[in-house]
């Protein structure tokens, strides 16, 4: 059983796991080994995930869900499978857990007179820089 959240557990049944030759450095042991853990969760039929659950982190996770509703992560950061496959658990239940907590609602603020007043005294300055810039006319260099 795998605790995500106080109200949300796992089973063990409904995770699924596969081993694979993992990729990058490490020789003859990376060719021979196989130590990259796969973790394949079906959101849509999972029976321990409500509805609103459900939709939450097909919405949220939408990048690592394929179109069967498949939700899939790896890990391969150790040479050791067992090391790896806890490593995938704990990504797991971080993912799951960021998910399904609410975002708060933004309060609107209004900005303060004197963010505006130096906002567009920056710009005024801006602007005469630029314009002192600027090659002179040759009405500028009569008398």
């Amino acid at each position: 059983m795998l605790v995500i959240t106080s109200n949300l557990s796992i089973p063990d049944h409904e995770l699924q796991f596969r081993a694979s030759r993992s990729s990058g450095p490490g020789g003859q042991h990376v060719n021979k080994v196989n130590t990259r853990v796969t973790l394949h969760f079906d959101i849509r039929n999972s029976p321990s995930l409500t509805v609103a659950q459900k939709s939450r982190v097909s919405q949220k996770l939408k990048t690592r869900i394929n179109k069967d509703g498949i939700f899939y992560l790896y890990a391969h950061r150790s040479r050791s499978q067992a090391m790896n496959r806890a490593d995938l658990l704990d990504k797991f239940c971080r993912l799951l857990r960021e998910a399904l907590t609410p975002q708060r609602a933004r309060r609107e603020t209004q900005v303060p007179e004197r963010s505006r007043v130096q906002r567009v005294d920056h710009k005024k300055r801006r602007g005469q820089v630029k314009q002192r810039r600027m090659r002179p006319t040759p009405a500028d260099n009569e008398p």
